[in-house]
């Protein structure tokens, strides 16, 4: 707390926030869905192995008894101690802060805390299945599976970039019939932001803006009516300045450049995050990527290693996967489902084992790394990354960017702090902004109150628009997901 901003931080009390509607409809709905999945589990389990059973039972009662405290606003009660050193620090704060009540507390550390609190059900369990469970991971692959088409067409477009690629020489972009250097580097820029853009609109990328590689269609596709629709949304646009401190990086022909992703959510996103690290390293533009996942299930959706692995498996045998696996999938109530999945094509099949192959090689040479750290669960904001995690962040200054994946990433970069929407971006992530020795860039649609960086007037603006929230006092525009900043700061400057 000590390390946090000194701005006041969004609270679930407040009525004209998304923290309010967060703690009173969707916290109880969440928990809901876990108490469901666990009980899908305990029904699975044979009645020969009554501890397993037991102990299933006791976690679905224990997520009834969180349910309840958050409808009735209870107090948030101590976590109970499985081992980890975080425990501490979450009853510590918990102590300080009152503790609190679930409608009347600081909406980061509440929600954290509840994310927490489920974990260690799990990580205090006995038997199996229950150690290591995620009651989240069901949900994260189902959204997987119902992205096929997406997945199919990225597959195919990834593909066609990773074998040009490998096809051309550095003195001449992707598919491109251009020598003029000028022009070289424009076109290099363009594919790199179609890739990010891929990157930061995750499940609700038009694919149409992928482009196709060469020279002409980059230019077609930059004047195109979708992209425009889409970067019109992007209320900050920092990806130039990303491209430039990669492209020096390259021309310096330093040995090592490393970029680090801390990840978002799992599924699709992953998908789309993972065609990202490979364009990047098969450009040169990184010698080898980190991915930081979280090691405990969080935020429902929000990557843990298992669904990394989970990812690859499904890509190394898509007919399993897409085709010939039951609906694991459909609840036992639901009326059953006629529409037997169409089988993949030849082509499909092998465009999605090349990107298996290729991701599955990066990951054996050391060039795609997964490095979780217990930090990214912690309750507070990154302002206190220095303090508290400081071999993390000695170790993050090795990397040429550092992208912070998503919205609750762009909140705890902010602290979550009511800023005025005009902060600027370096000012509003504190240790981390001038100096710190980063270099950050935030990918975020934004699902969350706090937005900083824009131009004066342009809050008011979107508020001002049917929805945006300004006959309520709200920012409700920025709760939906429809607009996006991609902001950066040179910390190496």
């Amino acid at each position: 707390m000590d390390h946090d901003p000194k701005v006041p931080t969004y609270q679930t009390s407040d009525p004209t926030s998304f923290a309010h509607k967060s703690a009173r409809e969707r916290w109880p709905a969440i928990v809901t869905g876990a108490i469901d999945d666990v009980h899908r589990t305990v029904s699975c389990i044979p009645d020969s192995d009554k501890d397993a059973l037991a102990e299933g039972k006791a976690i679905t009662s224990a997520l009834a008894t969180l349910k309840y405290e958050l409808q009735h606003n209870r107090v948030l009660g101590p976590i109970a101690d499985d081992g980890f050193p975080d425990v501490e620090l979450y009853n510590d704060e918990l102590a300080a802060r009152g503790p609190p009540t679930w409608h009347n507390v600081e909406w980061l550390f509440s929600e954290c805390y509840l994310y927490r609190r489920i974990a260690t059900l799990f990580s205090t369990a006995t038997t199996k299945p229950w150690r290591d469970y995620d009651p989240f991971y069901r949900q994260k692959m189902k959204t997987f599976r119902s992205s096929r088409p997406a997945v199919l067409e990225l597959c195919a477009r990834y593909r066609q970039i990773v074998e040009q690629i490998r096809a051309s020489s550095r003195d001449a972009p992707v598919g491109a019939d251009v020598t003029d250097p000028t022009e070289i580097e424009e076109a290099e820029k363009l594919l790199f932001v179609e890739m990010a853009e891929i990157c930061l609109w995750g499940n609700a990328t038009d694919l149409s803006l992928l482009t196709s590689l060469s020279y002409e269609e980059i230019q077609k596709l930059q004047g195109s009516n979708a992209r425009k629709e889409s970067e019109k949304n992007i209320l900050v646009n920092d990806f130039g300045a990303a491209f430039a401190v990669l492209t020096r990086a390259l021309k310096a022909k330093r040995e090592i450049r490393r970029v680090d992703i801390v990840l978002d959510n799992a599924g699709f996103e992953l998908f789309v995050d993972l065609i990202l690290a490979g364009y990047l390293l098969a450009t040169g533009l990184a010698t080898e990527v980190v991915l930081h996942p979280k090691d405990i299930p969080w935020f429902v959706s929000d990557v843990v290693p298992k669904d990394f692995s989970a990812l690859l498996s499904a890509m190394a045998d898509p007919r399993a996967f897409y085709e010939d696996s039951p609906d694991a999938d459909a609840d036992a109530d639901d009326e059953p489902d006629n529409d037997k999945p169409a089988p993949l094509a030849e082509e499909e099949v092998a465009n999605v084992q090349f990107l298996f192959d290729h991701w599955s090689h990066l990951h054996g040479e050391g060039k795609l790394i997964l490095r979780p750290n217990r930090f990214w669960t912690h309750a507070g904001s990154f302002w206190r990354l220095p303090a508290v995690a400081p071999e993390l962040m000695e170790d993050l200054k090795e990397s040429e960017l550092v992208v912070f994946k998503g919205d609750l990433n762009y909140r705890k970069l902010t602290g979550d702090a009511a800023w005025p929407a005009t902060t600027p971006f370096t000012e509003a992530i504190g240790p981390l902004g001038p100096g710190s020795g980063l270099r950050v860039l935030a990918l975020r649609t934004c699902k969350a109150d706090v937005v900083v960086g824009l131009p004066e007037g342009k809050d008011e603006e979107i508020r001002a628009m049917e929805g945006g929230g300004g006959d309520f006092g709200a920012r409700k525009w920025a709760w939906s997901g429809k607009w996006a900043v991609v902001q950066f700061s040179d910390g190496k400057a």
